[in-house]
């Protein structure tokens, strides 16, 4: 159910509010209602090469629709989130390739380390599906909690902007 509850989160699937029932004391009533929070998700990863040096080819589904919304880096985090391990920039946005597969690498990890893959959007950050395992046992979904690894969003490199 966790598995499911992560795609559907990261596809935008929400239901909004009616006009009748927003407040008419809010200061939201005459403003355009906020936009909906979107998430991109890790759907595969495959992993090649060697301890120490491994090569990651990380397929993301993103609802990209330009630099003003996109998928920018997906990374390699240690299994609590305390570490960033690896992380790739995305340089521009990926519209009309979805999903997408993206490599990267060298990985400085063992065979049997347990690590989360996951993908950041530019707007909503971290908060689609990830997915979680080693190179010896493969990877299945991971829903990780609200504040998952939150403190690495900032940690470099990060991107510099949006090619288109």
């Amino acid at each position: 159910m966790k598995a499911l509850v992560a795609i559907l989160v990261g596809a935008a699937l929400f239901v909004g509010c009616g006009e009748a029932e927003r407040p008419v004391s809010s200061p939201l009533a005459d403003a355009e209602a906020p936009s909906v929070v979107v998430y991109a998700d890790v759907v595969a990863v495959e992993v090649s090469g060697e301890a120490g040096a491994y090569q990651f080819a990380v397929e993301v589904s993103s609802p990209d629709t330009g630099c003003d919304e996109y998928a920018d880096w997906w990374e390699v985090v240690s299994e609590d989130g305390s570490e960033l391990l690896y992380r790739r920039i995305l340089a521009h946005s990926h519209v009309d390739e979805q999903p997408f597969v993206r490599g990267g690498g060298p990985v400085d990890i063992e065979s049997d380390a347990v690590v989360v893959v996951r993908a950041h959007m530019n707007t909503g950050g971290f908060g689609g599906a990830a997915l979680r395992g080693s190179v010896d046992g493969g990877f299945e979904v991971f829903t990780p909690e609200l504040r998952f690894g939150a403190a690495l969003g900032s940690v470099e490199p990060l991107p510099e902007g949006c090619a288109f």
